[in-house]
C-alpha cells in the first residue's frame, strides 16, 4: 500500500520555542490516522505544515506524492482542509458557499453548481442549503464546512478537531461522513482531543506531546502498553462507595480512584485473580454491585500515562506557537483555497 502522507523529522520553531521537534508520521492511502495530543502539543502546527500553510524549518513531507516545500501548489490541489471552527459566509446560503469554493478553485460555473448540489445531497442538506448560513445550527455549519473541503474531490483530507463544540448527535453525523469518505478511498488525518473519537474512527493513532511523537500504533496496542488492567466497581448503593474504596485499597495495597459523582471506584490491577477476592469481600460485607468489570485501559488512561495530562488542558493554556490553548486554528477551507 502506498502512503498518502509521509513526514520525517518535521521541525518548526517560533522564537526560542520548538512547536515541532522532529515529528515523523505516516498515513497509508485510504486509511484514517488519528493524531492525539494536549493543547499546544503541535497537532495544528503539523497540519499547517502538511497542508503547505507553514514551511518547516527542517525535515521533509510528501502529501499525495508531492513535496510540501517544492510542490505546494500540487499539494493544495490534492487536499481538503477543515479547521477547528466552521468558517463560512454567514449571509450566503449553504449552496452559495459551496459554489464560491468551486469558483475559487477555477471550476466552470455549471460544474461548481453541480458539485455544490451533489455535496448538499450527500450531507443531507439539500433543503437547508437554500437558506442563509446564519440560520444554521452548529452541526449544520460543521457539515457544510466539511462539504466545502470536499469540493475538489481531495485525495487527502485534513480534519483539525472537526467536532469541537458539537452535540453528540451532530458529532455522530460527522463521524459517519468521515467513515464513508475513508471507505471511498479518501485518506484522512484527524486531529482530536476526544479519545472516543480516535477510538471510533482511527485505523492507527499517533500521540504528540511537546512537539514530539511519543507513541503510535492501533488503539488496542496503545492500551496494552500501559500494562495494568482496570478494575471497576459501581456499588448498588452510592453510600457504599467509601466501603468499597477501603476494601479495594486493602486488596491492591494502594489507593483506588473514586468518582463520587458517578459512584464508581476504579484501580489498576496486574493480577486478574483480585477480581475473585474482591467479589468474596463484597459478599462478606453485604455490598451488592450494579457493575463489576475488569477491562483494558481506555485511551484516556493511555493519554494520561503518555503525556502526564488529561485529554483537555485548561482553556487558557498557551500553545507552542504562541496562540491560545487550542493549538491554533487551522485555516478554513475558504481561506486555504483563497491562499492556494
Amino acid at each position: 500500500m502506498t502512503d498518502a502522507i509521509r513526514a520525517e523529522g518535521l521541525v518548526k520553531t517560533y522564537g526560542s520555542t520548538r512547536a515541532l521537534a522532529g515529528v515523523d508520521l505516516t498515513v497509508p492511502a485510504g486509511s484514517i490516522l488519528g493524531v492525539l495530543g494536549p493543547n499546544g502539543a503541535g497537532k495544528t502546527t503539523t497540519v499547517r505544515v502538511l497542508s503547505t500553510l507553514l514551511s518547516p524549518d527542517a525535515g521533509s513531507a510528501v502529501v499525495a506524492g508531492h513535496d510540501v516545500v517544492r510542490q505546494p501548489v500540487a499539494v493544495r490541489r490534492a487536499i481538503g482542509l477543515t479547521g477547528q471552527y466552521a468558517s463560512l459566509d454567514e449571509e450566503l446560503t449553504g449552496f452559495e458557499n459551496l459554489v464560491l469554493i468551486g469558483r475559487l478553485l477555477e471550476m466552470p460555473r455549471r460544474e461548481a453548481r453541480a458539485r455544490a448540489a451533489e455535496l448538499l445531497e450527500q450531507f443531507g442538506l439539500t433543503e437547508p442549503g437554500a437558506r442563509a448560513v446564519k440560520t444554521y445550527s452548529g452541526g449544520m455549519r460543521r457539515r457544510v464546512d466539511l462539504a466545502a473541503s470536499l469540493v475538489n474531490r481531495p485525495q487527502v483530507l485534513f480534519l483539525d478537531e472537526p467536532t469541537t463544540g458539537l452535540d453528540p448527535r451532530s458529532r455522530n453525523q460527522v463521524w459517519s461522513i468521515v467513515r464513508e469518505l475513508s471507505k471511498e478511498g479518501t485518506s484522512v488525518l484527524l486531529t482530536t482531543q476526544y479519545l472516543e473519537e480516535a477510538d471510533q474512527l482511527a485505523d492507527r493513532i499517533t500521540v504528540i506531546d511537546q512537539g514530539r511523537v511519543v507513541a503510535e500504533g492501533q488503539a488496542d496496542d496503545l492500551k496494552r502498553r500501559t500494562g495494568s488492567q482496570t478494575l471497576l466497581v459501581r456499588p448498588g448503593d452510592a453510600r457504599d462507595v467509601p466501603r468499597v474504596s477501603r476494601i479495594l485499597a486493602a486488596l491492591i495495597g494502594g489507593e483506588p480512584t473514586v468518582d463520587e459523582d458517578a459512584g464508581v471506584v476504579t484501580a489498576p490491577v496486574d493480577d486478574p485473580v483480585l477480581m475473585s477476592a474482591l467479589v468474596r469481600r463484597l459478599d462478606e460485607d453485604g455490598i451488592t454491585a450494579d457493575e463489576l468489570a475488569l477491562r483494558l485501559p481506555s485511551l484516556d488512561d493511555v493519554f494520561l500515562a503518555l503525556t502526564g495530562s488529561p485529554a483537555e488542558r485548561a482553556a487558557d493554556g498557551r500553545s507552542a506557537d504562541g496562540t491560545d490553548g487550542t493549538d491554533g486554528d487551522a485555516r478554513s477551507p475558504m481561506n486555504e483555497r483563497s491562499a492556494a
